[in-house]
Order: structure tokens, then C-alpha cells, then sequence
């Protein structure tokens, strides 16, 4: 019980320190009931509210209204704000009728309302709005996408799908866009170029609308509760462990001989699990055999059995137990601050760097390849994830059996989550990037669970940042959010058994365990291997 206090005493304190990206800093009541849009005017945050029909001014220090003005219409959305003039988005078109979503933009006098310019919305039912310096943004909620355009007339100059299927808040922060997803209850960071999910952070309540950015943070309207909340926007924190769960975790390997001759020799070598950011291992492993320990060329601990003469109709069966608590691990990366090459250290180059049978990086296959998905990028982020979203692009998952080489894999168009990783990391390592792969016991659907498929993925070195996890066959899915989940972002379902850059001398390939055997002629024998997550603590 004093551990448990104490565990839980220590993720209070470390949440209290850290000042990670999308941590409340304040929050106070908003105005209204029906709150919408916010934006920022240098000095004060002004909000909407769509049953009031006002655009209220508030003093970001204490929450008090200062000022208001009547909305330009009757159902007042989001709000921008162009260095001297609000604008605001209006979801009917200037007339309070029922599903009546024909958009309209206003441009307004803060000081009095004054309606200075109108147009039709570029998008049917507006959301939200943004000032970039030269265009205005806006997401639009019946097609789920996002528009730049020109202010003057509603020229589209771009447009792209939203992050996620219910976008309700947008910022533009200098650099970046920020949405919202009163659905997901989710925030991301977004290229502006492109419409590229690059960081995702938890939204404050469970109805997050509106997005602003005050030069410093982000603030964010919540209808659930009708507050609005001041957000870190940028910190120096590189990721954030939550959500632990432990859990008690058997791994079984069992050889049966089903005869009739004898297995002479069976070697088996579990992967040992270690302490890592997304996982720690409560007490010392157990084993239903003593192991001889030993360590392959990549560094990874290994259990090894062995097993003399196993006669017609005999098994044997080895069981490792692991107490563990996992954590959701979410890493909040800025392309701007990762680093360069040179800052690569030069022993994980040497290592992770190497060609090896499943990569074959030189071949023309990975070679035209790496050329079409990155060009003539030199950030090391860029490179990672445009290699991850040139496979999303070029193939499908689908376990055709078999772990092919990269190239094979890559011109065949489909793998398994291996050769997926297989092929992302051959294309790193051409490009100068270490990569690796971890292998992992998944828990599947429910709290007592059995796992015969396992996962593996790939961790990417970005420097300054370190080894970060990218699951290329995961991330293959159609909505940007989804896909930008699996680059930095680990669940807490997965105990990581195994680190490896390659084929080992005792492994293999596998991950978890592998397993050599000699036999008479004609004998049959069947390996099996299968993960439990039999119990929570």
C-alpha cells in the first residue's frame, strides 16, 4: 500500500513541475452560456456567443467583460483578428433560421460594431477563423476541411482536410495552425503548407471550440462547462508519460514433439524487457526455468533455455512472468527544434546506421524511393516523416506471410507491421538516419487478454530529442490526427520486450523470443508462443 501512495505521489508532483504543451496555466468563466469563437487583439481576448448574439471583450488577466458589441448577425461563430479589425463568422448567413448553414464573414469596428465588409463564406457552415498576417483561415464543419482565402472577395487560395471529423477551433500562431475537435477532445499542431497533423495535445474539457494565440499561449473555449482556459503553447518538456497501468503480463514458449523420433536439441531465447519511458518493470522477472543470461551484438538481454532429448509426445514449456506498469507516452515535437545531423552522437550512427539482409538500402528500389518522398530536405524531422507519409501513401497493410526485404516489400505495395518497419527503416538508414525496431506483447481489447500476433515498430533517433517511436503500418489510415498518432506517440497497451537494429545471433528477426532445434529424420515438432495479460495489480 506504501508504494502505491507513493507511485501515486510522485505522478502528482511530476505533472505539477512539468510545463508540457497544452497544460491548463489558468481558466474562468466565459460570459455566456453558448460561447464560440475567441480571438486575441495585442491586449484583450474577445468571444462569441451564439445565443446572445454579442461579441464580449475580456481581460485575460481576470476574466472580467470590459466592453461588448452586438454580433454582426445571429449566429455568431469565430472570430479573428487582423492587427486592427475583428472579423467574424457567421454559421447561417445573416438570417436566424433553422438549418439555414450558408455562411457569411464580417468584417467589424471593435470599437463599435460597425459592420465594415461582408461576403459569402468560401466553405457552407463556417467554424472558425484566423488571420495569418495576409489571409484569413477558416474550418468548415459540413465538409470537415480547411480554407485559406482572401479576405476582399473569398478567393480560395488553398484548402485541405481537417485533422479529425468535428474541427471547432483554429489559431494561427506565426508558424503554425492550430485546430481544435470537440469530438476527439483533441488540439493539433498543423503545417499550414499541407494540412500535416505535427503534434497533438489533450484538450482542456470535453467540448473544446474555440482557439486563440496571445504571442505566449493558447486559449481555448469549452462549451461542456463554459469556461475558457489559458494552455501552454510551447515548452521545453520533449514528452509526457501518463495514464500508468500495471499489470501482470505471462509470456509461454512450448515445444511439443509429436514424434516419433527424438528432438535432440531445443535452444530457446526469451527477449528480457527493460525499464523504459513507456514501461517499468515493478519487480524482478520470473521464470518457470532458471535461464542462463546473455546479451546479443545489438545489447539486448536475452534468457536462454535449452532442452536435451525430448521424447515422442513430451513438451517443453517455459513461462515468464513480468509485473509491470505501462504508461501513454506523447511526444510534443517541433520541427524547428530538432536538430541536425552533426548532433547525431557518432556510437548510434556506427550501430544504427549499418546495412544488414532485411534492409538492403543500397538497392535501386529504396534508393529511387528515398528520393521521391524526401528531395532535397536536410531537417532530420522533415526526413522521418515524409518517409512515413510516403508509405501511408504507397502501401497497405496486409500479413501476406513472410518477412521479405525491403525492397521486395516496398515494390510489392502491402506488408505486415515487420516489413513495414522493415522498409521505413531501410529508408532511414539510406538517408542517414538511425533507426531501429522494438517488438512489443500487445494487450488486445480488454483487460485479460491473449496476444499471438505481437507488434513491432520503429523508433527514429531525432536529435535533441532522442529515440522516438513511429509505427509506419499503424499510422497508415486516412485522417490526419490518426496518422499523426503513430509518429511520437506510444499507448499504454504495449510492454516492449525487445530493442534491436537487426538480425541477432540468437533472435534473429523474431522479437520476443526465438527458437533452434535439431531432431531425427521424420520427427514433427510444433514451437508455440503466446503472450496473456492475465490480471491488473
Amino acid at each position: 500500500m506504501k508504494k502505491i501512495i507513493t507511485s501515486l505521489l510522485f505522478i502528482a508532483f511530476y505533472y505539477s513541475v512539468l510545463a508540457y504543451p497544452g497544460k491548463i496555466i489558468k481558466s474562468f468563466d466565459a460570459p455566456g452560456q453558448y460561447i464560440t469563437g475567441i480571438t486575441f487583439d495585442g491586449k484583450n481576448l474577445w468571444v462569441s456567443d451564439r445565443k446572445a448574439d454579442k461579441i464580449y471583450c475580456i481581460n485575460p488577466d481576470n476574466g472580467k467583460v470590459t466592453n461588448s458589441i452586438s454580433s454582426p448577425a445571429y449566429w455568431p461563430v469565430g472570430l479573428a483578428f487582423d492587427g486592427q479589425y475583428l472579423w467574424n463568422a457567421d454559421a447561417k448567413g445573416g438570417i436566424p433560421l433553422s438549418e439555414n448553414y450558408i455562411g457569411m464573414i464580417y468584417k467589424i469596428d471593435p470599437s463599435d460594431g460597425t459592420i465594415l465588409h461582408q461576403l459569402v463564406s468560401p466553405a457552407p457552415v463556417p467554424k472558425d477563423l484566423t488571420w495569418d498576417g495576409k489571409y484569413l483561415w477558416l474550418i468548415d464543419d459540413r465538409f470537415d476541411k480547411l480554407v485559406q482565402f482572401d479576405p476582399k472577395d473569398g478567393t480560395t487560395i488553398k484548402e485541405f482536410i481537417a485533422p479529425a471529423s468535428n474541427p471547432s477551433g483554429l489559431t494561427f500562431d506565426g508558424t503554425y495552425l492550430w485546430i481544435s475537435d470537440c469530438v476527439t477532445n483533441e488540439i493539433y499542431m498543423v503545417n499550414p503548407e499541407n494540412g500535416t497533423v505535427l503534434m497533438t495535445l489533450d484538450a482542456p474539457d470535453k467540448n473544446s471550440c474555440g482557439l486563440a494565440f496571445d504571442g505566449k499561449n493558447l486559449w481555448n473555449t469549452d462549451r461542456n462547462n463554459c469556461k475558457i482556459y489559458c494552455l501552454v503553447h510551447n515548452d521545453e518538456e520533449l514528452y509526457i508519460a501518463k495514464n500508468p497501468k500495471k499489470s501482470v503480463i505471462k509470456y509461454t514458449h512450448l515445444t511439443s514433439n509429436f514424434g516419433p523420433g527424438t528432438v535432440k536439441t531445443t535452444d530457446v531465447y526469451f527477449a528480457v524487457p527493460e525499464n523504459r519511458i513507456n514501461q517499468k518493470l515493478l519487480k524482478e522477472t520470473e521464470y518457470s526455468i532458471k535461464p542462463e543470461f546473455i546479451k546479443d551484438k545489438w545489447g539486448q538481454n536475452i534468457a536462454h533455455f535449452q532442452s536435451k532429448n525430448l521424447k515422442s509426445g513430451e513438451q517443453f514449456e517455459i513461462i515468464e512472468t513480468f509485473y509491470a506498469e505501462t504508461y501513454e507516452v506523447r511526444y510534443f515535437i517541433s520541427p524547428d527544434k530538432v536538430g541536425s545531423f552533426a548532433e547525431i552522437p557518432q556510437d548510434i550512427k556506427d550501430k544504427y546506421l549499418a546495412n544488414d539482409s532485411k534492409y538492403e538500402f543500397d538497392h535501386p528500389v529504396i534508393q529511387n524511393a528515398l528520393k521521391e518522398a524526401v528531395g532535397d530536405e536536410t531537417n532530420p524531422y522533415w526526413i522521418a516523416r515524409k518517409i512515413y507519409d510516403y508509405l501511408i501513401l504507397k502501401m497497405y497493410y496486409e500479413m501476406t506471410g513472410g518477412w521479405n526485404t525491403a525492397p521486395t516489400v516496398l515494390a510489392r505495395g502491402n506488408g505486415s507491421c515487420s516489413e513495414y518497419s522493415f522498409v521505413y527503416i531501410s529508408m532511414c538508414r539510406a538517408a542517414g538516419l538511425p533507426a531501429r525496431y522494438v517488438g512489443s506483447i500487445v494487450q488486445r481489447g480488454q483487460l485479460v487478454a491473449m496476444d499471438d500476433v505481437f507488434h513491432r515498430w520503429v523508433e527514429v533517433y531525432l536529435p535533441k530529442y532522442g529515440w522516438i517511436p513511429v509505427d509506419p503500418s499503424g499510422g497508415d489510415q486516412t485522417s490526419p490526427a490518426a496518422q499523426a498518432r503513430y509518429f511520437g506517440y506510444l499507448g499504454n497497451r504495449f510492454l516492449i520486450t525487445t530493442q534491436s537494429g537487426g538480425g541477432s545471433e540468437y533472435l534473429d528477426w523474431q522479437y520476443n523470443s526465438n527458437v533452434y532445434h535439431t531432431c531425427s529424420p521424420k520427427t514433427f515438432v510444433v514451437h508455440e508462443y503466446f503472450g496473456d495479460w492475465v490480471e491488473e495489480e
